[in-house]
């Protein structure tokens, strides 16, 4: 029997947690159901979550704190479920890491299928090929990402965490080097029908990108943008 997916879901409103938990077990999942911060951080110690639905209006504490140390420290995926539907706080949860951004009120089904859209992003489907062996690994400007464990390792063999959004974003300028990609290419490549029509995501995983790769991100060599256009993976990409 296939062991089901851990997930938990943080918000303040009992109702809620209740809610999703009751919708979210009957196709599958494992839910643990959490109403603080604090609660949080000990089921990330004890029972790791794949992913943590998170609500950005606690009272007494900072949403956006908390999506900030779950993604420093945890590599689960990060969805965050709030009734704050401002553009700039969708920005500010994307810059942080979020994998999505999914404002109330919302539709179950349509919850559920973005929930399943970061989790096939963080673990391939079992059975689906990866690379062939000679594409698993791919090195440029002194970087390897490495495909089949998802996975980014500097000059000195350290990694470096990415989110799945942005691995996804990686991986898809590694395939198409010297090649300069629109942004709606970006968007179906890493989230196929799943994307939404909020272009500025690939600005700011794009952002993200360049503070990890870029030895200065302000004038980026390594992903460079093309006005109007999108877009490029400047050097050259050899496959291992």
């Amino acid at each position: 029997m296939t062991t089901p997916i851990h997930l938990a879901v943080l918000d303040d409103e009992v109702d809620i947690t209740r809610l999703l938990a009751t919708y979210l077990q009957a196709h599958g999942f494992r839910v643990t159901q959490l109403h603080n911060g604090a609660a949080l951080m000990d089921t990330l110690r004890a029972d790791p979550p794949a992913l943590v639905l998170l609500d950005l209006g606690l009272p007494g504490e900072d949403g956006f704190s908390i999506a900030r140390q779950l993604r420093e420290h945890h590599r689960c995926g990060l969805v965050i479920v709030t009734g704050r539907g401002d553009a700039v706080d969708k920005v500010v949860g994307l810059e942080i890491g979020a994998d999505d951004y999914v404002t109330k009120p919302f539709d179950l089904r349509e919850l559920l299928a973005r929930v399943k859209a970061v989790l096939r992003r963080l673990t391939p489907a079992a059975g689906v090929p990866t690379d062939a062996a000679a594409r698993s690994r791919l090195r440029f400007a002194g970087w390897l990402l490495d495909l089949d464990a998802r996975r980014l390792s500097n000059a000195d063999g350290q990694d470096v965490a990415l989110t799945s959004g942005e691995f996804d974003l990686l991986r898809t300028f590694a395939r198409h080097p010297g090649r300069v990609l629109s942004r709606d290419f970006l968007l179906e490549a890493t989230r196929g029908r799943e994307a939404a029509p909020f272009d500025r995501t690939i600005d700011v995983q794009v952002g993200r990108l360049r503070k990890k790769l870029e030895p200065d991100a302000v004038e980026p060599q390594i992903i460079k943008s093309v006005r109007g256009a999108g877009y490029i993976l400047v050097p050259a990409v050899a496959a291992e």
